[in-house]
């Protein structure tokens, strides 16, 4: 089984090695919470400058 990582710079849910929304290679495998953004016009990802779609880590250590 993959381990589940985040990223530090955008807070994107990976299980690969590198960040597939921002392309960085600084992943921790130490996050809490997860914030799903199905649409980036919602409240919540204006909120959070999330700009795509997916899942999101909000603490990230």
């Amino acid at each position: 089984m993959k381990k589940v990582l985040a990223c530090r710079n955008c807070r994107f849910i990976t299980t690969e090695k590198i960040c597939p929304n921002c392309g960085s290679s600084n992943l921790s495998p130490s996050w809490k919470g997860v914030i799903v953004v199905l649409d980036t016009q919602s409240e919540i990802a204006r909120i959070t400058g999330i700009n795509k779609p997916g899942k999101y880590a909000i603490f990230v250590g």
